[in-house]
């Protein structure tokens, strides 16, 4: 009898490995959804992990605000140049400039919304007809809803009514034409069995994550970090704090927490005692209370 068993953290590698070489298997044309964040991240490794010794058969498409932050970017590349693999960037100002999307103004505008249409945009453009995500189901509401293979219709919608059922690890990736899915294999991963799987895999991730300083402002509840891309009122104080950002989006919405966890080791014993989800920081979630979801009807990431 064999007395060989897997740890928690390696059946949830195996299972993504599974997965991930499930969509080479069904589509033709996949990518990966590269946002330089750490579930990105994490799938990217996965996937060299479930194809090596060859390269990662996917591109990793980026869609870039324009108001990303700094070293989000020069990770980006430097991973990219280390893998070799093929990078696509879609423009979020080339929308607005062509007219498809419309800058927001004010206080609190960002670019988040506007990914949607250059998402879509680029995914017509190549012709995916599968795009894979970090998104897990403990990060938010709606995306508990999701499945492993989740369908957009040709529209690039998602119907959370309208998925198939993923019995015995049995995925229905058949679509019609124009349609397309979105395959999340850290599905059933939490942001712990994310940095316990970094830490363990001594996994190269943005230095943002880690304690800094950094010029920030006190709004809604949060350190927002200065940028050229912010309006402050005169009622907004600019200090410096250390701190470090438990999820990354734009440098607009990315709120970050005070801290000096900055080791891998000190991040995990961070998060095991944090009393607040990683996206409690996320302004452009904040904005209603099914913000995320009415951002995924829409074909939203």
């Amino acid at each position: 009898m064999s007395n060989y068993n897997l740890t928690h953290i390696k059946e949830l590698e195996a299972e993504a490995i599974f997965i991930l070489r499930e969509v080479f298997a069904q589509f033709e044309n996949p990518a990966i959804l590269f946002s330089g964040g750490k579930d990105s991240i994490v799938v990217t490794h996965l996937a060299r992990k479930a194809f090596f010794p060859s390269k990662i058969p996917f591109p990793l498409v980026h869609i870039d605000t324009g108001h990303n932050f700094p070293e989000t970017m020069k990770f980006r590349d430097e991973l990219v140049a280390e893998l070799g693999a093929k990078l696509i960037v879609g423009s979020v100002q080339k929308s607005i400039d062509d007219g498809e999307a419309i800058e927001e103004k004010g206080k609190s505008a960002n670019r988040n919304a506007n990914q949607t249409v250059t998402l879509l945009g680029t995914i017509e453009e190549h012709q995916f007809d599968a795009c894979i995500g970090g998104a897990r189901r403990d990060e938010e509401k709606a995306r508990a809803k999701e499945r492993f293979f989740s369908h957009r219709d040709e529209f690039g919608q998602w119907d959370p009514k309208n998925q198939r059922p993923e019995l015995w690890n049995i995925f229905n990736g058949r679509q019609h034409q124009g349609e397309h899915f979105r395959v999340f294999p850290l599905s059933n991963w939490t942001e712990m069995d994310v940095w316990q799987y970094i830490l363990s895999e001594n996994i190269a991730i943005p230095s943002l994550y880690f304690a800094h300083e950094r010029k920030v402002i006190r709004r809604s509840n949060t350190w927002l970090p200065v940028s050229e891309f912010i309006q402050i009122a005169d009622d907004e104080e600019i200090v410096t704090k250390q701190i470090r950002f438990r999820t990354l989006g734009d440098i607009t919405i990315t709120g970050g927490d005070e801290s000096s966890a900055d080791t891998l080791a000190k991040i995990v014993d961070e998060v095991a005692s944090a009393r607040q989800t990683e996206r409690g920081n996320r302004e452009d979630d904040k904005r209603s209370e099914t913000s995320m979801e009415d951002r995924k009807k829409q074909g939203y990431f």
